[in-house]
């Protein structure tokens, strides 16, 4: 987790909000996370499984209109292996409110820069922006030591839960729009993210490799 917290802080986030680990799922464990938490990441195995779901459920929602706010910050995957960017970005585009930035922060320029452009032209800028790019190719190869070596094919994949105007928003630049799960609260947000990291957690039952992160206002 320090791996994003400096990705975040070199590009010009203060650390008054940290990544932390989540390190169980009952509510001993939960209480003990720092809050509150603006922004949950979820990093998963994409197995067959979960591709057969995800093809089901953009099948279901181009049907039936989510009700999206205009106010999510979403950005398309464009970029290979850079999930785990996407997923920050997601994180904290969407509580721009909270968070604090220096005043030459790059990635708060990246987020002004972009808050009027669809998802897919937020994508094209982002694999254009150099200060990004770079900033997260030297924390990919800081944090490579604790990455599978490259005989294990082992796909893993990044998401973001936000609280948006009180509803619970899954962010996932490999699909084609924001996913709104249910109703939340600030006070509520990091167990109502963490119901649904069950979900995910239940359709490949036999997989261990599931990580969460809460971005927490006070220090680990």
């Amino acid at each position: 987790m320090q791996v994003m917290t400096k990705f975040v802080n070199c590009l010009g986030m203060r650390p008054t909000w940290q990544f932390g680990d989540v390190y169980g799922l009952d509510p001993e464990l939960l209480s003990m996370v720092p809050r509150p938490v603006c922004a949950v990441l979820l990093l998963f195995p994409v197995t067959e499984k979960y591709e057969a779901f995800k093809q089901e459920e953009e099948e279901k929602l181009k049907d039936q209109r989510q009700d999206v706010s205009p106010d999510v910050y979403f950005i398309k995957q464009t970029i290979g292996n850079a999930c785990g960017t996407i997923g920050l970005i997601h994180a904290v585009a969407n509580n721009q409110a909270h968070l604090d930035f220096e005043p030459d922060s790059a990635l708060k320029k990246f987020l002004e820069q972009t808050s009027k452009m669809t998802p897919e032209e937020r994508a094209a800028f982002l694999e254009k922006d150099e200060s990004i790019r770079v900033t997260h190719e030297s924390s990919a190869q800081e944090g490579q030591t604790e990455a599978p070596s490259l005989d294990e094919k082992v796909n893993l994949h990044f998401i973001a839960f936000v609280n948006v105007g009180g509803q619970l928003y899954e962010l996932d630049g490999r699909k084609p729009f924001p996913i709104l799960h249910r109703k939340t609260s600030e006070d509520t947000f990091l167990e109502d993210a963490v119901e649904v990291c069950k979900i995910f957690m239940a359709r490949d039952p036999q997989e261990v490799r599931f990580t969460i992160i809460a971005l927490s206002k006070d220090s680990y």
